[in-house]
């Protein structure tokens, strides 16, 4: 990836999911952060998996105009193709992509990004611009190391919640 703002963002990414509490102060970081740098980004969301419903995706942390779509059937949208496909998807124009939903007037291109923990997707970062076709391979090698480095902090915080010994394993000792 050529691009050196997008060098710096990860960086600071990177930083601060080493020390950050949990995944909704990781999540609105990195949305002001990325919508801060990088102008022609001018909605940047995350949109999660529903806890115990593989089949909708939730509006999270997102910087941007308001959405009236705060729960997205998988099946619906470029957000729901993302996780369907299983890959990033990328839109140059939405006014000729028959799936997309409607946020803004001004939209006119669209990449999302999956999430994975422990192999599986449990999310996508979700970005629009007023731009068309503003979004090329760096953009995408970009998002998807972001989205990687999200999907690890996922499974780091698993992971630390699984190795905490429980109250009665405390008392046993």
């Amino acid at each position: 990836m050529a691009n050196s703002a997008f060098q710096e963002i990860l960086s600071e990414i990177t930083h601060f999911a080493a020390t950050a509490k949990d995944f909704a102060s990781l999540q609105e970081f990195s949305v002001s952060l990325i919508a801060e740098r990088l102008p022609y980004y001018n909605w940047v969301g995350f949109y999660m998996l529903a806890p115990g419903d593989d089949n909708a995706l939730l509006l999270g942390p997102f910087h941007g105009a308001p959405t009236e779509h705060l729960r997205i059937p998988v099946t619906e949208g470029i957000c729901g193709a993302a996780v369907a496909q299983g890959e990033t998807v990328i839109v140059e124009d939405v006014a000729s992509d028959p799936r997309y939903l409607s946020c803004s007037i001004d939209t006119k291109s669209e990449i999302v990004v999956p999430i994975r923990a422990h192999g599986k997707i449990v999310g996508e970062i979700d970005i629009d611009s007023h731009d068309l076709s503003a979004f090329g391979p760096d953009d995408r090698s970009f998002l998807e190391e972001s989205a990687a480095i999200f999907g690890q902090f996922l499974e780091k915080k698993d992971k630390e919640q699984n190795d905490k010994p429980t109250a009665q394993a405390a008392l046993a000792k």
